[in-house]
């Protein structure tokens, strides 16, 4: 019997006739209803009919999680009266609920991507609701793309619905607009009979660290524990409590040992029992609850009995290394629109309290919005997709966001490097079948290639494995992990075990034609033990995560990227591993491995056979060129021979001018006279510029092919380079051709004759023509010397060498500024001439008694 009380307490209700409107109008419609509103509920059973008076249709309706996708099922069929299976029912990876009197469908965002690569018409379906598309997950935004692609294409009777709790309508709409070019799809809208709420801030005490990776201060947690106290102390009702991860939300639980309220943990691998339990609510009479949840308690679902929310202010999104194939969740501060989620589930039922750990001061510092996955995300299974479906660039498909030139490079090296894709980004026969196991195509090879290697079950083993890291109590050694979920009988064994079985009938499936595995001998035979196997699988997964012991601790992985393991790990006395798991935040400076297999050298070349080279390597290293026969795998040198002399000259010459980068041309042989020589035309070339040559260091080694030639190609090593003499090669860039460098001596004069008749060193090694001299000897010069055009910076030295005086215009010198200089040195110097006038007195080098002498 349906429950009409309950359908008639959802808001919604009365935005459904203009919902069902737009879509028999324009066929697309965004929603916009916040959390409870019965969006997710209502709204599907009355576009298939099953309340109201509405036309019987086939409604699927898409949800990110598995659990929300189950939940969502369990109360629409509440709501009618039945139980799931009938006329709705759901499917999710590894379980499906559903039959031929289904008529609305709850599936997640994965399993609606791979029936739309399977069937891309989507035969029978006449409605798609794409929920909580504001979360931004990446296979919504795909699915949405590849369903405008159909709708437009294909099915334009199709229906299409987007379906959001935030104010970001307004984009799906114009998304949307591409349909039928009518302008954006409606957007209807449904206010929320919430009861309201109250926000306190509890501002965290001084000196708590931010949190980086996925490490949360323990400080914070303390708080966001002591919070949660002083709620159930204030105020009736059940308490909703924001963690990042499942780390945290254990922890914390720890710290509320002995609170007089049941303590449950709500995350995606919780057991499907609890999470039953959580979303039930709690019984008449039975204790108060507190439920430290993660993200997956923002929408879609109702945890019934909440009054009052703690929000932690934190929440863990993906990150990708896509140079070293390394992936973390990193641990960011939740955004706008999500602590408006948040803060949204405290007045569901009744008027609720809220309250904020973090300062109200720093409230509005926060983004709008949560970082779309598609910006941060690993791209490989997303460029499959879009390569499976026809657009391997994925340029032409409608997204909100188009993806990073970088991550698809990325991604597209890694599917070829796999055999899904061609050259051209066009997905294989191969690529098409890894796309269909819903896996990540990293895992999808391993399966394909590691079924043939050691057995369909075993390879579908592992690969469960790997696909949902198990919990950390299980160790970082895979095989003990694999041993511990096969004898569990806590919640990640049971998923464990209904996971491997689903891949073990998919890896049948999709092997049919395949004969494509690991070139090479067969190394791990279905006979071999549990390292062997677990090993192979995880290098194949993972080729870049292949790592070898280093002489001084640690591993070096064939990306690049240093690896460490915890101290005490059964895996450090091994040479080569395997990485299935490894995180690297930003202040560290090696990834950590958080589970591995043993693996030999052979099965690291097999697996990572792609990377593997072998040829010269010739680089200038610790001053001087090293020269040898290198063969590696990736970054990781297996064997080093040393090449002497017969190492390529072409390879030779780019070491020695990488030398000459890396540490000047001062490797150089430079007498006075050379660095005489490029100060004079630096000179030239910043008064005149062409065609005198710019001799920085930057342009000289870009030239050196010009100057150091031929003695750079005879040279093999550091000290040839100093037998160059950098004058006689310098003399290369004067412009001979044009006949300006026989002007050198006219524009830049090594030496100024002066009045005494002295020719005098001109030192331009500041920039600007400098002649040091003794005043005497420019007696009787009137104007300054120029050098191309520029006045000399005139040094006028006393008799004894000492700095008397500065001017670039002797002119006024003789007339303003020798008075005081005469007044100071003649006392002290009386035996040389101090004219009154300068300007007409006679130039000497000599004393006032010798120049009497010579007269």
């Amino acid at each position: 019997m349906i429950r009409n009380d309950a359908l008639d307490r959802l808001p919604v209700r009365h935005a459904v006739p203009e919902l069902l409107t737009a879509l028999a109008e324009r066929g697309t419609a965004v929603l916009s209803a916040p959390p409870g509103t019965g969006k997710t509920t209502l709204v599907p059973l009355a576009l298939a009919g099953l309340i109201g008076d509405g036309p019987e249709r086939r409604v699927l309706v898409a949800e990110p999680r598995r659990m929300a996708a189950r939940a969502a099922a369990r109360r629409m069929a509440w709501l009618l009266g039945e139980e799931v299976g009938g006329s709705v029912g759901f499917s999710v990876r590894g379980e499906r609920r559903a039959g031929p009197a289904t008529r609305v469908e709850v599936v997640t965002t994965g399993i609606l991507l791979q029936r739309l690569q399977r069937d891309p018409e989507l035969a029978g379906v006449d409605v798609v609701l794409l929920d909580e598309c504001h979360e931004r997950h990446l296979d919504a935004d795909t699915a949405m793309a590849f369903l405008v692609d159909v709708r437009a294409a294909l099915r334009p009777e199709l229906k299409l619905i987007a379906a959001s709790a935030t104010s970001d309508a307004a984009a799906w709409a114009d998304l949307l607009t591409v349909l039928d070019g009518g302008g954006p799809a409606p957007v209807v809208r449904s206010e929320g009979e919430v009861h309201g709420c109250r926000v306190f801030f509890a501002e965290p005490p001084p000196g708590i660290r931010p949190a980086h990776g996925t490490w949360v201060d323990p400080a914070l947690l303390r708080h966001v524990a002591a919070t949660v106290r002083l709620a159930l102390e204030r105020h009736e009702g059940d308490v909703l409590c924001f963690l990042p991860g499942t780390g945290e939300i254990a922890r914390t639980a720890g710290m509320l040992a002995g609170v007089d309220a049941e303590v449950l943990q709500l995350h995606g691998r919780a057991p499907a029992a609890v999470q039953d339990a959580v979303l039930r609510g709690t019984e008449p009479g039975g204790r108060r609850r507190v439920v430290l949840a993660t993200s997956v308690a923002e929408s879609s679902l109702t945890v019934p009995g909440v009054r009052i929310v703690v929000d932690s202010g934190l929440a863990r999104e993906p990150r990708t290394d896509h140079a070293r194939g390394l992936g973390s969740l990193a641990t960011v501060t939740v955004s706008e629109a999500t602590a408006t989620q948040r803060l949204g589930r405290a007045g569901r039922e009744a008027f609720g309290f809220v309250y904020r750990c973090w300062a109200e001061a720093s409230d509005g510092g926060r983004p709008r919005f949560p970082s779309p996955e598609i910006k941060v995300a690993d791209l490989a299974d997303f460029a499959l997709r879009a390569s499976c479906w026809g657009d391997p660039t994925a340029e032409g498909l409608a997204l909100l966001d188009p993806p990073p030139a970088g991550a698809m490079a990325a991604a597209r090296a890694v599917l070829g490097s796999i055999g899904a894709v061609d050259e051209d980004g066009r997905a294989t026969e191969r690529g098409v079948r890894m796309s269909r196991l819903g896996l990540h195509p990293r895992l999808g090879r391993a399966l394909l290639d590691g079924a043939s290697e050691v057995g369909v079950r075993r390879a579908a083993e592992v690969v469960a494995l790997i696909g949902e890291e198990p919990p950390r109590d299980y160790g970082d050694d895979l095989v003990a992990a694999w041993r511990a979920a096969r004898q569990g009988s806590d919640g990640y064994g049971a998923r464990w075990r209904t996971e491997a079985r689903r891949l073990e009938r998919s890896a049948g499936e999709a092997r049919g034609g395949d004969g494509s595995g690991v070139s090479g001998e067969r190394g791990g035979a279905s006979g071999d033990g549990d390292d062997a196997v677990a090993g192979l699988v995880t290098a194949l997964a993972f080729p870049e995560r292949v790592a070898r012991a280093r002489e001084q601790g640690g591993y070096l992985m064939v990306s690049g990227s240093g690896a460490r393991l915890a101290d005490g790990s059964r895996l450090r006395s091994s040479p080569w591993l395997a990485v299935a798991v490894a995180d690297r935040t930003a202040r560290d400076a090696t990834a950590r491995v958080r589970l591995g297999a043993v693996v030999d050298e052979a099965v690291a070349c097999r697996a990572a056979g792609h990377l593997r080279s072998t040829g010269e390597e010739v680089r200038w290293e610790d001053g001087d060129v090293v020269a040898r026969s290198v063969d590696r795998l990736g970054a990781v040198e297996l064997t080093v021979r040393p090449l002497g002399a017969g190492a390529a000259p072409a390879l030779v010459r780019e070491a020695l001018l990488d030398g000459l980068r890396r540490e000047g041309l001062g490797l150089l042989r430079w007498r006075r006279e050379a660095g005489e020589l490029r100060e004079r035309l630096a000179f030239l070339h910043r008064e005149l510029g062409e065609p005198w040559p710019d001799v920085s260091e930057e342009a000289l080694v870009d030239r050196a092919g010009e100057w150091l030639e031929p003695e750079l190609s005879r040279a093999s090593r550091r000290a040839d380079l100093g037998r160059i003499d950098a004058g006689e090669a310098l003399r290369r860039l004067l412009p001979w051709a044009s006949g300006e460098a026989v002007r050198l001596d006219e524009l830049a004069p090594e030496r100024i004759e002066v009045p005494s008749g002295s020719r005098i060193r001109v030192d331009y090694k500041d920039g600007r023509p400098v002649l040091a001299v003794k005043l005497q000897e420019m007696f009787g010069l009137a104007e300054t010397p120029r050098v191309a055009g520029v006045p000399v910076l005139v040094h006028l030295l006393s008799p004894a060498g000492r700095p008397a005086a500065v001017t670039a215009d002797l002119a006024s010198f003789w007339r303003d500024g020798y008075r005081a200089v005469r007044a100071e040195l003649r006392g002290r110097y009386p035996k040389h001439p101090w004219p009154e006038d300068p300007s007409a007195a006679a130039p000497t080098r000599h004393t006032s008694a010798r120049l009497r002498g010579e007269r």
